[in-house]
């Protein structure tokens, strides 16, 4: 019986453990899309308890809390923050099998020296081994800590970038952080909030939109100053990537109609959608930025929670699997003018998998080894079986090695530990491949292929 995730954790066998040890355990990590907020890096904040840093904002273990049973007082309302912990620690025993429990230790090894296991008898010196040892910790010593390179963080259009702005001008940081581009707002006609937010936008872009040239005039003015402060992607939140092509005056209807609040069929929301991102991923391929599509997800799916707390609270799940028709035509409409940028495409249904990698293989291009990528396992799906299905459906239908590998797509600071998780998963299948006389076992080949998926990829195809 091995011990309780050891230095060989999830490494099955010998090669593994050589691709893993000598390969990629220390290749930098490059985060190109999470949601952790660049004030805290500049400001370099530090955080009072573990509660602070592992439950505030993380919805994927508020889930999991609730999952036991408690109530939402003590998840996310005014308990304690050590009761908060407890009911925490409480609940992991049970989510054996869930990737929280596997991030949950390696966080705590990683950060806190700690070995032992986390649970309810536990979680009082386990609540004070960590609070000690954050008072020494802050945002920058964990990422350095953690051999991150770069940060790519979620950024809105109307967003005046100062704090990356702070970020770059301050020499003590060793840490490139850069803004990705994340349009949903401007997309979203449908949400009673858009009004207000076209007028954020004209604010931040200095242009009254009253049209759809206008919307498209005050998103390139802010396409230019994201570019000039270091962006190179665009990350696109979507229930479905569809082709809805509609004639301008028609959009420009649509377009009226939503900014004075009056109700839109499903059909006009998506036209309306596609003519803005279709424009923007024109306005991408101009400047060599990479396209990220992430789609789905049904949101908001308990209402009276939704209502109580917002988004990005918890009550999310899979939504449908993709339409390989709707996906295609998007994508082909965009090569066939040669306007089709660096594209990663992420479904939240796992059904998607074999799909994907096959889309992906019909639009490549010379602008980069895997112009079309088909993103890690997301959101519901980074778990080791999730990872694992995701790799080998694009190893058996396109290339492994072009791969731009893993991302934590979070909130936490604490969460680059998902990184070496990604990369356990990934040496110990090709070790397996290799044990199994699938692949030949030639270890510096296979050393490079694990690292560049590791970080070599990424780096190149973003251009960071």
């Amino acid at each position: 019986m091995k011990a309780f995730m050891d230095k060989d954790f999830l490494l099955s066998n010998e090669t593994a453990k050589t691709l893993f040890h000598e390969y990629a355990e220390q290749m930098p990590i490059i985060d190109y899309h999470c949601h952790i907020p660049p004030q805290e890096i500049a400001q370099d904040r530090k955080f009072h308890n573990i509660t602070e840093v592992w439950l505030g904002g993380d919805h994927y273990k508020w889930r999991m809390i609730r999952s036991n049973g408690i109530d939402e007082e003590k998840i996310t309302g005014s308990a304690s923050d050590r009761e908060k912990f407890q009911m925490f620690a409480e609940a992991l025993p049970k989510a054996i099998g869930n990737p929280l429990y596997h991030w949950t230790h390696l966080e705590l090894q990683r950060y806190f020296g700690y070995h032992g296991e986390l649970n309810g008898e536990t979680a009082e010196t386990v609540w004070n081994l960590c609070n000690e040892k954050l008072k020494s910790l802050s945002v920058r010593k964990i990422i350095e800590s953690s051999r991150v390179e770069t940060i790519v963080t979620t950024d809105d259009p109307a967003d005046d970038l100062r704090w990356h702005k702070a970020i770059r001008e301050d020499a003590s940081c060793k840490v490139k952080v850069l803004p990705a581009w994340r349009p949903d707002k401007i997309m979203n006609i449908g949400k009673p909030d858009f009004a207000e937010y076209v007028k954020v936008l004209s604010e931040a872009s200095n242009t009254e939109i009253r049209s759809m040239d206008d919307v498209y005039s005050a998103l390139s003015g802010r396409l230019a100053f994201f570019h000039s402060m270091g962006c190179r992607a665009s990350d696109h939140g979507l229930d479905a990537i569809l082709y809805r092509p509609a004639e301008g005056e028609r959009v420009q209807e649509i377009f009226e109609r939503g900014l004075a609040g009056e109700p839109l069929s499903q059909e006009e929301i998506d036209s309306y959608k596609y003519a803005v991102l279709s424009f923007l991923a024109r306005e991408y391929a101009k400047r060599g930025w990479v396209m990220q599509l992430h789609y789905g997800a049904l949101r908001d799916a308990n209402t009276p929670m939704y209502k109580k707390m917002g988004p990005d609270t918890g009550f999310d799940c899979i939504g449908a699997s993709g339409d390989a028709k709707q996906i295609a035509a998007f994508l082909n409409d965009l090569n066939s003018s040669n306007t089709l940028p660096k594209t990663v495409l992420y479904s939240l249904n796992p059904n998607d998998n074999a799909m994907l990698d096959t889309i992906i293989g019909c639009f490549q291009g010379t602008e980069a080894a895997g112009k079309i990528q088909h993103g890690a396992a997301w959101w519901f799906n980074d778990t080791k079986h999730g990872m694992e299905a995701q790799m080998i459906s694009l190893a058996s239908l396109s290339l492994l090695g072009n791969f731009i590998g893993m991302l934590t797509d979070s909130r936490s600071f604490l969460s680059y530990t998902r990184h070496e998780y990604f990369r356990r998963i990934l040496c110990n299948l090709i070790g397996g491949w290799v044990e199994n006389g699938e692949v030949p076992c030639n270890l510096p080949a296979l050393g490079k292929l694990v690292q560049d998926i590791s970080y070599n990829n990424v780096k190149k195809y973003f251009g960071f």
